[in-house]
Formats: C-alpha cells, structure tokens, sequence
C-alpha cells in the first residue's frame, strides 16, 4: 500500500468518525448536561491520548517542558470550545448547530487578517459572504427576511464555538509541541478545571449506562481516535489537499444519521444552508490548494 493510500484511508476513519459526532451529542445531551458530557469526554479522552503519548515514548517530554503554553491553550481547548460548542447542540437541532460548526474555516481566514497580519483576498470575501449567507438561512430557518431568529442564543454559541477554534488554532501558530503530546497537556490542564467546575455546579450524578457509553464514545471518537487518524493522515500524506477535501463528505452523513438516529427531520433550510457554506468552504480551498505537482 503506497504512503498516499495509506494516508487517505487514515483520513476517510478520521471523517467517518466525526459524522457520527453530532449524533452522539444530541443523544448524550439527552441524558446530561453540556457540562457533565463535557467532563466525562474529555477525562476518557485525557486517558487516551496519555496511553498513546506513553507508548510512543513522549512522557518525558510532555512532563519536562510546553506547560506555559498548554495553560491558556488548554482552557481554550478543550474547556471554553467544547462547553460553548455543547451548549449550541443542547439549544439547537444537531443538523443546524453542525452546519453553523462548519463556518470556523472562514471565521479563521477573516481573523488571521488582525492577528497574522494576512490580507483578505477578493476569493476569501466571496467565500465569506456565500458561506455566511447558508449561516443567515440556517438561523432564519428559511426565513431569510425575516430577523426574528428560531434560536438567536443558540446560533449565538454555534457561532462563538466557531471563533474560539479559530482563535485556537491562530495562537497556536508557533506551537513546537509534537501534536500529541499538545492534546495530552491541554487536556491535563482541562480536566481539573472542568472537575472543579462540576462539583461546584451541577455535581457529580449517574446518567446510567447509556448517558455513560455516549460519554465515553464522545471522548474516544471525536476528542481521541478521530484526532489520531486525522494527525496521521496530515503527517503521511504528500499533499495536504489530498485529505483535506475529504472533510465534505462528512455533512451529509451527518444529516443522515441525525435523521435515522435521532429522528430529526431534515429541513430543507438545513440543506440550502449547509449547500451555501460548504460551497463557501470549496471557494477558499480551490483559492489555496497547492498547485505544484511536488508540493508537499
């Protein structure tokens, strides 16, 4: 199996993974609080990704240096991102808070101008105003002239997820840590704030078995394997828009799954929406595909 090949079925496990995520959101959420799922997923995905960094022989290093990063970044990801994130699927239809999700690529495009000093290109004000449109139907729910939106606080959070990832991942520009000894330290650093957070809010309770396996898939999937497969995939493969195009097969799984599982009906709002930001999402990638033939 060549590298390349190899990389793509990485990347298709990574993509296959993560549509399944909305689902288990709305069925963990059903069962707890964002807060409490968030706890439980991030402890199961903190003892992963620890595993793995032992296994590889990276414990010295992520205990000797790389802390002074991981203090803010951790409260980034995963406290701020995935609480916010949770609370928006705990308020909104999986279907529309996924959607709005998707919108962080281009909230990281247009805010790479004040922080990275980047210019925004005329494709990227494009991309921006087609993607951000799907947003306006999603939120309106077909509605489009109309202001009063189904869900404004919901839409709110979906969209603050969106800039707190994006903002992530611009800070974390001049990160050296290796990938996985990142995720394990900014995750050693959540942990304890989101304990801390439970036992002086909600508290610890039992959810039973099954808010227990949603927990748990949440924090192994989306937060642990989803991430590895991903990382592998980006690292082994010769280019990166190779992988990264896979990304779009993900939604309509997703919408597919919600419906089955779940039972939310598709709203045709949802598809034209979704259609507008992730041809949004393709303008800005077609932008910045590498064209050479031996880019790597």
């Amino acid at each position: 199996m060549t590298t390349d090949r190899r990389a793509m079925l990485y990347g298709l496990g990574a993509v296959a993974l993560w549509s399944t995520v909305a689902t288990a959101f709305k069925v963990a959420l059903e069962r707890m609080t964002p807060l409490e799922l968030m706890w439980l997923a991030a402890l199961v995905s903190w003892a992963l990704i620890g595993a793995l960094v032992v296994r590889r022989g990276l414990l010295g290093e992520a205990l000797k240096r790389g802390w002074r990063t991981a203090a803010w970044a951790g409260l980034m990801n995963p406290v701020a991102y995935y609480l916010v994130l949770f609370a928006a699927y705990d308020r909104l239809p999986g279907q529309e808070a996924m959607a709005l999700n998707y919108t962080w690529a281009l909230a990281m495009a247009l805010l790479a101008v004040p922080i990275l000093g980047q210019r925004l290109t005329l494709v990227d004000a494009l991309a921006g105003l087609v993607a951000y449109a799907g947003v306006w139907v999603i939120a309106t729910r077909g509605a489009v002239f109309d202001v009063a939106f189904a869900d404004p606080l919901g839409v709110g959070l979906a969209l603050v997820s969106t800039l707190i990832w994006a903002l992530y991942w611009l800070l974390n520009v001049r990160d050296r840590r290796p990938p996985l000894v990142a995720q394990w330290q900014n995750f050693s650093v959540g942990v304890p704030v989101l304990t801390v957070l439970l036992l002086f809010g909600p508290g610890l309770r039992w959810h039973g078995l099954d808010g227990l396996a949603a927990g748990v898939y949440v924090g192994l999937f989306e937060m642990g394997i989803a991430f590895v497969l991903w990382q592998l995939a980006v690292g082994t493969v010769s280019r990166t828009a190779k992988v990264s195009n896979l990304i779009f097969l993900s939604p309509p799984v997703s919408l597919m799954l919600l419906y089955l599982v779940v039972g939310e009906p598709i709203l045709p709002s949802t598809l034209v929406g979704l259609v507008l930001i992730l041809g949004g999402l393709a303008l800005q990638q077609w932008q910045k595909a590498p064209a050479a033939p031996g880019d790597a």
